[in-house]
């Protein structure tokens, strides 16, 4: 999955089984859509639900649980402790994977404007999605709850950006919704050694945004100063973006710091972490560990554990589950229970568990599929394995070379060499399934109905289409491939001397998967009919084998030179 958003409405209901079941399960109706959370809170009266997906299928998730929770709740008859206004009262998308906070705005408004037209729900925009500043906070937007709702909807200055304007029936029933589109927000405990929530608490206020009341004198026990209108003055935190206070943990026999980080953008986990640790040390306490607080980007993590191991001077050009590894030691997630990627890292919960792929066999399942009856995997998926592992072995070389005894000085340098080599082998590792999946489109395309002239055009179309995707590939394959062998140059040339033969390995791997890439494309060609875009991918097709060829000599050449002196 290319994009991934995540959805994290909240109901207001939180009591009744059957009203949250009821919308679970018009969630759970569309494919493709995983549910991760949902947390009914009792006196709230509300039920906050987490869920994601690609960026469709979760506004159409979010779109049917709204229709649901319209339906069966009626606000005339609500009452909470928290503030609402609405059935479904906030509606925010978050950016996980591979898309903009620019276009889960335009998702967001889009599924505004439907939720207004088709179901006649009012909408207020806020956060990034916000059509002036003055809604761009929520509690704005918000204000008066929904006994206040009949005046602000009629309020020019408040009309709402989608949907009606007056307290129709439905209005009346359904209150009105808060849709944003908003950065990921942490939840994340800090383990103390202490049990005193006051020093917990000192500590918070060290690093949170808001910080600290301003007092006279005495920083603890002087007079509370406040401005003209009579309220607190605080003295701001270290960091923007980070809500924070100290409790005790009857459960654990600690105290800890609860954040909350709002801006992941701006601060990063391990960044805080840190910070947790000097304002403690200060304060003679320390840090033991860490907990997370429900699901987190692959990505973050990754930016933990790459923090670390340059902290200690090692390549970053590691597997993921290794980088994984040092990110959970380093910040002590796993102190007060297992930290299970697979059940915490937002990425490993949407993998599809039941579709196995090529990819994840071992090396004898996967030539045994390879050799079996089936057409697929055949020669592009195998082009693609071996650029994948002639990219390996450059960033073997690189990671080698960054902890070679007597090179420390030099381990930047080979580190930033095998997180180029890691990503080319990462990259063409998707390409083994993605090869197999273009064939396979091929075949269903072949397999659709032709009993009418217009099930035939659309079958030709289709054909076409998959053909021209599965050209795309292993053309994909090729540059990838050729790319790689900057990495495996380099690393034959200023590597560790003693890998240089496998630097010449992978110069071989990588032109025979150039080369191999190359005849799938070619295969494909002739079933093409757009003939200008034929004849431009086979021009490329050959220039890419030609600089292949040059670059894989001149590898060569520097490897048996210092192999043999020839």
């Amino acid at each position: 999955m290319n994009k991934i958003i995540e959805c994290v409405p909240n109901f207001s209901e939180g009591r009744d089984r059957r009203i949250i079941d009821k919308i679970l399960e018009a969630i759970k109706s569309v494919d493709g859509v995983k549910l991760i959370d949902v947390d009914p809170g009792k006196a709230t009266n509300r039920t906050v639900v987490t869920f994601v997906g690609a960026p469709d299928e979760v506004c159409e998730a979010a779109f049917r649980a709204v229709k649901m929770a319209a339906e069966i709740i009626d606000m005339s008859k609500h009452h909470g402790e928290h503030p609402r206004f609405g059935a479904t009262d906030v509606l925010p998308l978050i950016p996980i994977k591979g898309i903009s906070m620019e276009e889960t705005v335009e998702y967001a408004r889009k599924l505004g404007k439907r939720i207004g037209n088709e179901l006649g729900i009012p909408i207020y925009c806020y956060e990034f999605a916000a059509t002036e500043e003055k809604r761009r906070n929520l509690a704005n937007c918000r204000a008066g709850e929904y006994e206040g709702l009949p005046l602000k909807i009629s309020n020019p200055d408040w009309k709402p950006d989608f949907g009606p304007d007056e307290m129709t029936p439905q209005v009346v029933k359904s209150g009105a919704i808060a849709l944003s589109s908003r950065n990921f927000l942490i939840a994340y405990n800090v383990n103390l050694n202490t049990t005193s929530t006051r020093w917990a608490n000192s500590i918070a206020f060290d690093i949170r945004e808001k910080g600290r009341v301003k007092r006279e004198g005495n920083s603890l026990t002087g007079k509370i100063i406040k401005d003209n209108l009579g309220n607190a003055v605080y003295t701001p935190g270290l960091l923007k973006g980070v809500k924070g206070i100290g409790w005790y943990i009857e459960e654990y026999g600690i105290a800890q710091l609860s954040f909350n980080i709002t801006d992941t953008t701006a601060v990063p986990l391990h960044q805080l972490f840190e910070l947790a640790c000097e304002r403690a040390a200060v304060r003679g306490i320390r840090v033991t560990g860490s907990e997370l607080v429900g699901v987190i980007p692959l990505k973050i993590m990754l930016d933990a554990g790459k923090y670390f191991l340059r902290k200690q001077h090692r390549s970053t050009g590691i597997s993921d589950d290794e980088i994984l590894k040092i990110a959970v030691k380093s910040l002590g997630l796993d102190e007060l229970a297992p930290f299970d990627p697979k059940k915490k890292i937002i990425e490993y919960l949407m993998e599809d568990q039941t579709n196995k792929k090529l990819v994840d066999l071992s090396v004898k399942q996967f030539t045994l599929e390879t050799a079996s009856e089936s057409a697929a995997p055949g020669g592009g998926s195998v082009s693609a394995c071996m650029g994948a592992m002639g990219a390996a072995l450059g960033t073997m070389v690189a990671n080698l070379s960054a902890h070679k005894k007597g090179w420390e000085d030099r381990w930047e340098e080979f580190s930033n060499w095998a997180e180029k080599g890691k990503n080319y082998h990462d990259e063409m590792l998707r390409l083994i399934d993605e090869d197999t999946m273009a064939f396979n489109g091929i075949m269903d395309a072949f397999g659709l109905s032709q009993k009418t002239d217009n099930e035939k055009s659309i079958r030709k179309v289709a054909i076409q289409q998959a053909t021209r995707h599965a050209m795309e590939i292993p053309f994909r394959v090729m540059q990838l491939s050729y790319e790689s062998m900057e990495v495996l140059k380099a690393m034959a040339e200023t590597g560790n001397p003693n890998s240089v033969s496998d630097a010449g390995v992978g110069a071989l791997a990588v032109r025979s998967a150039v080369l191999g890439a190359g005849l799938n494309v070619k295969i494909n060609a002739g079933s093409l009919t757009d003939k200008e875009f034929v004849a431009q991918m086979l021009k490329q097709v050959n220039e890419l084998e030609e600089k292949t060829r040059l670059l894989e000599n001149q590898i060569l050449k520097i490897v048996n030179q210092k192999i043999i002196g020839v």
